[in-house]
């Protein structure tokens, strides 16, 4: 199957999503690679995290990118809809899962996502099976900007915010989580006729 440019740039963000968990979570030292550790005031930062974010806004930005170009030149399919969903989920979730591992952030934050994201594609799926299509809401756009902005943030040690004592990715995250559950139940309340349908 031929790939248009959008399709490619959803590909080209999971492939960034694989490299970006390589240098987090691959061993380095036992091939005596290391990354260079500095100081900034009295926060100690690990170079590979800074890499990371490098890498996490080029793969959040081919997000923006690929749904403008499929809108601008009628180039959706099917295909791209389902790759751009997982994409999506891939990039977040597994980055999220790494920072909570890592201490970064509490483990309840990716737990309560993923719960979201299942009960949302269940729904899509179910919807989907009827013929219905389940547009994303814009509680839900928000969600995914605050998300993504904080996990940018977090990468980055919340750097500058953290030199005053501002918890802007923190707060963007729990943000995050309190939008998705309000999203979730939004989303069911506009397809629960579907969901028990026994048609």
């Amino acid at each position: 199957m031929k790939m248009n440019l959008p399709n490619k740039l959803t590909i080209l963000r999971i492939v960034f999503t694989f490299i970006i968990i390589i240098v987090l979570v691959f061993p380095f030292y036992s091939v005596n690679i290391e990354f260079p550790h500095f100081r900034v005031e009295k926060i100690i930062v690990d170079s590979r995290y800074i890499l990371a974010g490098i890498l996490f806004i080029i793969a959040a930005f081919t997000d923006f990118l690929d749904g403008h170009i499929a809108r601008k030149y009628n180039l959706v399919t099917d295909f791209g809809k389902m790759m751009d969903s997982i994409a999506d989920k891939i990039l977040v979730n597994s980055v999220l899962i790494i920072l909570s591992s890592a201490g970064f952030i509490n483990p309840i934050i990716p737990v309560i996502i993923i719960i979201r994201d299942s009960v949302t594609n269940a729904i899509k799926m179910i919807a989907g099976s009827k013929g219905q299509v389940v547009s994303a809401i814009q509680i839900g756009r928000i969600k995914t900007a605050c998300l993504m902005t904080g996990i940018t943030l977090m990468l980055f040690y919340n750097l500058p915010f953290e030199l005053y004592n501002l918890k802007v990715a923190d707060f963007l995250l729990v943000l995050s989580v309190v939008l998705s559950v309000i999203s979730c139940i939004q989303y069911y309340n506009m397809n629960k006729h579907l969901i028990f349908d026994k048609n």
